[in-house]
């Protein structure tokens, strides 16, 4: 399997060159050259395997360049800290299936890809003899989540911005109380998009990138978009068996377009199993106005009771751009050029019908959030966080006879103040989370300004 670049800049790389590099040399972001499609008896045989069977037998298709018995391996280590024997169990409550992705050390389900990725980055520095600094922002779980999946590791240095005071509490206490001297935690005086936008201008930068030896941790990075398309295999098997149907819809929320754009990896791998994916939103809607619209231009970013969501540059959205415009470099460069310079694109009818094939979208405010996390409380027992509630209340507005699984992200704990003002109470807090308070914090406040962060990843950076 060979990768290449959103934007035709770079020539075809391993799926290890892939990994090391992250964001593309060009500018764009990476991808296989080809998707592979499974049918008939190899679905068959798929649907009787264990999670890390079955991440196993997808994550071979895509990393043919590692051995067959270090990447079970890499696998097997990735899942072995989950506290959940299914490691993403499927439970139906009410008229919906929960796909439960929370059961990772830092209870979010960036953890099913950056646990496989932590190990997966130990293991090709140490076999190169290589260093890594790892440089991602996050607006909430990518940085706890990155962080425990590879503090203490050999050869790798981790620098997680996020915007000061605009991530939860508890996600907040994740980051900055973790003592490995090798994690850096940097709270940036901006929004979600200030981080991301000093990110890129810093991997753009390939003469610092190549001097530092920067790697990317957020979805921009290929194996994180790759791990998480199992799980979509994974429930569509557990929920399709259990209805008896031959197609599903999931319910995904999402802001930077990362989880469902995984998911629509696993629709071309699948082919007919899941038959359209509902994109949730909450106030920060320009994905949802460029599905329903055609329309993707900036707005000002809300605050929200689901922080990881307040985001308007959606960073994986090139990646379909890509398929959108029949898979011709050019014309992405192109919008995504036009992007940088209007902060806005529109889509013909056409595109806009076709978009559509794949994807249905709601808009879900806080107030809905709110009723929703207590409305499914008082049917159902169980407690949604504010980021699954937005799923499930756009799931169960396109909700028909097909079985409709909904994402559960995160565990509800990580939003306490959230959850009580819904139901009254907060959750009860679990294992993990215990005892953050009383940690010493190691954090680092800078300006929203690139120079000023370059200049502590070079005074921190492994040389």
């Amino acid at each position: 399997m060979r990768y290449i670049s959103t934007r035709g800049g770079i020539k075809p790389i391993s799926f290890k060159e892939t990994v090391l590099m992250g964001l593309a040399e060009d500018g764009g972001l990476i991808l296989p050259e080809k998707t592979p499609r499974v049918s008939g008896e190899t679905l068959a045989l798929w649907r009787k395997l264990s999670y890390p069977e079955l991440a196993f037998e997808v994550l071979r298709l895509f990393a043919d360049d590692i051995p067959t018995e270090d990447l079970k391996k890499l696998v097997e280590k990735a899942y072995s800290s989950f506290s959940h024997p299914e490691i993403c169990p499927v439970i139906k409550k009410g008229n919906i299936w929960i796909l439960e992705l929370f059961h990772g050390p830092t209870l979010a389900f960036k953890d099913i890809a950056l646990q496989f990725l932590g190990h997966l980055f130990e293991y090709l520095l140490l076999e190169r003899g290589q260093k890594l600094n790892i440089l991602g922002a996050t607006s909430g779980d990518t940085g706890s989540a990155a962080i425990y999946g590879v503090k203490g590791r050999k050869n790798i240095n981790i620098f997680i911005l996020f915007p000061k005071g605009r991530v939860s509490p508890v996600q907040e206490l994740q980051m900055t109380t973790v003592a490995d001297e090798n994690v850096f935690c940097l709270a940036i005086e901006g929004t979600f998009d200030d981080c991301q936008y000093i990110v890129k201008k810093i991997f753009s930068d390939l003469d610092f990138k190549k001097k530092y030896f920067l790697g990317a941790v957020n979805s921009i990075n290929w194996a994180r978009v790759l791990a998480q398309v199992v799980y979509y295999i994974w429930a569509y098997f557990k929920v399709s068996e259990a209805e008896g149907k031959e197609k599903v819809r999931f319910s995904v929320p999402t802001g930077n377009f990362g989880d469902i754009f995984a998911g629509y990896l696993a629709k071309q791998i699948l082919g007919q199993g899941i038959e359209r994916l509902v994109l949730a939103t909450n106030e920060n809607d320009i994905l949802t106005r460029f599905v329903n619209e055609g329309d993707y231009s900036l707005g000002r970013v809300t605050s929200t009771i689901s922080p990881s969501m307040d985001i308007q540059v959606a960073s994986n959205f090139e990646r379909y751009l890509y398929y959108l415009y029949n898979q011709e470099p050019s014309r992405v460069r192109e919008a995504m050029e036009q992007f940088a310079q209007t902060g806005s694109l529109s889509f013909s009818q056409e595109k806009i019908a076709r978009v559509q094939k794949d994807f249905l979208s709601a808009s879900i405010n806080q107030k809905e959030t709110l009723a929703t996390i207590a409305s499914f409380y008082k049917e159902t027992g169980y407690i949604l966080d504010p980021h699954t509630a937005v799923g499930v209340a756009a799931g169960l507005k396109f909700k028909d006879e097909r079985p409709m699984i909904a994402l559960a992200t995160a565990h509800p704990a990580k939003f306490p103040e959230a959850v009580k003002k819904a139901i009254g109470r907060e959750p009860e807090r679990p294992e993990a989370l215990r005892g953050l308070e009383d940690k010493p914090r190691r954090v680092k406040v800078l300006p929203a300004e690139v120079e000023k962060v370059k200049e502590f990843v070079a005074k921190n950076a492994l040389l």
